[in-house]
């Protein structure tokens, strides 16, 4: 399954996409909504010796996957082959590398519909991600989880640069920065992506994972 490999491309300095300096999801007045007050990092971490990290990993991911593909859903009207021709976040391109190697720009939720097809493939293959007990991880394992995480990251961004407007209108934001939060949370504490990937957000991820005060948290009623 090496084949399906998204990458990304950054623009050079100098070549801004129309609206990089608008960031609506770095306002306070967004940021300091969350839907939970407890460090998230307490969620994470390895419980105990006694649970396989394989396991960990597993459950894990297979979680994020249901969330992210469940926040994308939320907004998914709004992703439209027109409004997002390409798949965008912050001053990036990301593009499909298909089986033969071959480069394609996708819209947006082609795109998404790529990595949901391929995470809904790799976490429902027994082989890979196995739910019987006493059946082995792959070796390929821990590698086919950091793909996963990669192409998570690149829905969870997007949804920020192109659809923060339409998930504030949905009162979804608290949502968002939760999940955001607890999957660089995750990610960050089992070296799953490389920071060169998610620089790009560097900002949010930097606010979102500082503990709030206690006097500032800001929970909001969802829908």
């Amino acid at each position: 399954m090496d084949w399906l490999m998204g990458k990304s491309k950054t623009k050079p300095n100098g070549k801004k996409v129309p609206a990089e300096e608008k960031k609506h999801y770095m306002e306070p007045e967004y940021t300091k909504v969350r839907v939970m007050d407890f460090d998230l990092k307490d969620l994470v971490v390895l419980p105990t010796k006694e649970i396989d990290l394989n396991e960990w990993l597993a459950s894990n991911t297979t979680t994020f996957f249901n969330l992210i593909n469940l926040q994308y859903s939320t907004i998914s009207e709004f992703c439209t082959g027109d409004t997002c021709q390409a798949m965008t976040a912050c001053n990036t391109i990301y593009y499909w590398y298909d089986e033969r190697g071959k480069k394609t720009k996708c819209t947006a939720p082609q795109y998404v519909d790529l990595v949901m097809t391929f995470v809904q493939k790799l976490v429902t293959d027994e082989d890979i991600f196995p739910t019987k007990y006493g059946k082995d991880f792959p070796n390929s394992f821990e590698s086919l989880v950091k793909k996963v995480c990669r192409y998570l990251f690149h829905v969870l961004a997007h949804i920020y640069w192109a659809h923060f407007k339409e998930t504030v209108a949905l009162e979804l934001q608290g949502h968002l920065n939760t999940l955001y939060t607890h999957f660089i949370v995750f990610v960050r504490e089992f070296n799953l992506v490389e920071p060169k990937e998610t620089c790009i957000m560097d900002d949010l991820s930097e606010v979102l994972c500082a503990p709030l005060p206690p006097h500032t948290h800001n929970h909001v009623t969802e829908r």
